[in-house]
C-alpha cells in the first residue's frame, strides 16, 4: 500500500547499493536499470536518496541507468538536476510536445536537434555523450534472437508467444 511504498523503495535501493558494493569488491562492474524512474522521484525521501545513491554507485564501478517514458514527470523533480550533472550518457527517443520543450530548455537542445525526437520511428533519436549530441537511426533486424529478447512491443511479444 501507499503507506509502505516509501520504505519499500528505500529498502530496494539499499539492496541495490549492497549488491553493487559486493560486486565492486570482487572487481565486477554492474549495470543497474531503474525502470519508471520518475516513480522514485515522486517521494521527497526516495528522491534525495536517489541522488546520493546515483553518486555512490558510479564510484563503485556501476553504470546506473534511469528509464522513463514521459520525461515531464521525471524533470518535475528538483533532484533531477543533480542526477543529470552526474550522468555522462543520455538516450532520447521520440518525445511528446510538452516533453520536447522541457528537454530543449533543460539540455540546451537546438530546434534542429529536436527534429530527431519529434514524431520519429522506433530506433531513432538523440545520443548525448558528455558535450556531444549525436542523432541516430538504428534499424535493428527484427528476425533475430537478440531482437526477440530486447523488444518491448506488445505485438512482437504476442507473436513470440504464438510461436512457442
Amino acid at each position: 500500500g501507499a503507506g509502505l511504498r516509501t520504505i519499500a523503495m528505500l529498502i530496494m535501493q539499499d539492496l541495490v547499493n549492497s549488491q553493487v558494493s559486493m560486486n565492486f569488491l570482487r572487481g565486477i562492474a554492474t549495470w543497474c536499470y531503474f525502470d519508471e524512474f520518475h516513480v522514485l522521484l515522486r517521494d521527497r525521501l526516495t528522491a534525495s536518496y536517489c541522488v546520493a545513491i546515483w553518486k555512490m554507485l558510479r564510484k563503485k564501478g556501476c553504470v546506473p541507468s534511469a528509464l522513463t517514458q514521459n520525461v515531464k514527470d521525471f524533470l518535475a523533480s528538483p533532484e533531477i538536476e543533480n542526477i543529470f550533472e552526474n550522468s555522462d550518457f543520455l538516450v532520447l527517443l521520440s518525445q511528446a510536445q510538452g516533453d520536447r520543450q522541457i528537454l530543449a530548455k533543460q539540455l540546451g537542445i537546438s530546434p534542429h536537434q529536436l527534429s530527431y525526437v519529434t514524431h520519429t520511428n522506433s530506433g531513432e533519436g538523440l545520443l548525448f555523450f558528455g558535450n556531444t549530441t549525436i542523432p541516430f537511426v538504428d534499424r535493428f533486424p527484427q528476425n533475430t534472437e537478440l531482437y526477440a529478447i530486447m523488444t518491448t512491443r506488445p505485438e512482437d511479444k504476442k507473436q513470440e508467444m504464438n510461436r512457442a
